[in-house]
């Protein structure tokens, strides 16, 4: 279910709420959904149990998730993890055009590469 890259420069917490919040945000994991235990989650991808619980702990501080005292976590309700996304990639694309812009790109290149990168075919 989760891949993460151990060899990336990206810390492994922020790999997981990265990977998590996608999962949400497309649907795999719909609200009130219960997230695997920390010690679980751990355990199988290989990883210390306070990197996983300092990531469910952001995704609960960012709204994604809520915590149930004695049952664990769970995806909550409502749009935040797509929003949390949509607003990161606006961010990310902003700079994106804003460095290119600065190194000398037009407008066509830039809508050109928009349109390559729409016609590609996205794998989850």
């Amino acid at each position: 279910m989760l891949q993460l890259d151990l060899q990336s420069r990206q810390p492994i917490y922020e790999q997981l709420i990265l990977r998590l919040t996608e999962l949400i945000s497309l649907g795999v994991l719909e609200a009130d959904t219960q997230l695997p235990s920390v010690r679980t989650l751990a355990r199988d991808l290989g990883v210390n149990p306070n990197t996983v619980q300092k990531a469910y702990q952001e995704l609960e501080r960012r709204g994604i998730t809520y915590s149930v005292s004695g049952r664990g976590s769970f995806v909550a309700p409502g749009e935040g993890a797509r929003e949390i996304l949509s607003r990161q990639s606006v961010e990310k694309i902003r700079d994106a055009v804003s460095e290119g812009k600065r190194t000398g790109l037009t407008r066509p290149q830039v809508d050109e590469v928009v349109s390559s990168v729409y016609s590609e075919e996205v794998s989850v």
